[in-house]
């Protein structure tokens, strides 16, 4: 059950990363760059929400939990692919997040627009925008291996195909 559990929260984790990668961010690519910053400060907060942290941390403890109960001798196939989701997930989704996208997300927050010259505006949203979406597209495609993984650990039976 808690693998099954897992999953669908991963599930959505990924389903997250996925919808902003193609169409949060295709949709605010077009717009003017002070309304851009201000949109995607927006954004940024309202993400930071209970819903939100429920995903995104609960597949950090989860995933890991959902291999360790799978940790027996010998070690069956099913242990193998949460740890590589575990992995994964720790390293392309939250190392990622915390070192490169929330820092650049407080940077943002705290970016003026109404002080700021249009010249400094256009730089911040050149400086935020492409690397941005670097890091949340390794996050996507990394959260959509980890729900790969885990679908491919809930399909192993319990006794003979591990």
């Amino acid at each position: 059950m808690l693998l099954l559990i897992t999953t669908i929260i991963m599930g959505l984790t990924a389903g997250i990363f996925y919808c902003w990668s193609v169409s949060v961010t295709r949709g605010l690519a077009l717009l003017p760059d002070k309304e851009y910053i201000t949109a995607f400060q927006a954004l940024n907060r309202a993400i930071l929400n209970p819903l939100f942290f429920i995903c995104f941390m609960g597949i950090a403890i989860l995933l890991p939990v959902s291999t360790w109960i799978y940790y027996q001798k010998p070690l069956p196939f099913r242990f193998w692919l949460l740890l590589a989701a575990s992995i994964l997930y720790l390293a392309g989704v939250i190392g990622v997040t915390m070192a490169g996208n929330v820092p650049m997300n407080n940077s943002l927050d705290a970016f003026n627009t109404i002080t700021a010259t249009t010249a400094e505006i256009s730089a911040k949203r050149t400086s935020y925008e492409s690397r941005w979406n670097f890091l949340n597209n390794i996050r996507t495609v990394t959260c959509i291996i980890c729900l790969t993984l885990t679908v491919l650990a809930c399909l192993k039976t319990q006794n003979g195909d591990d």
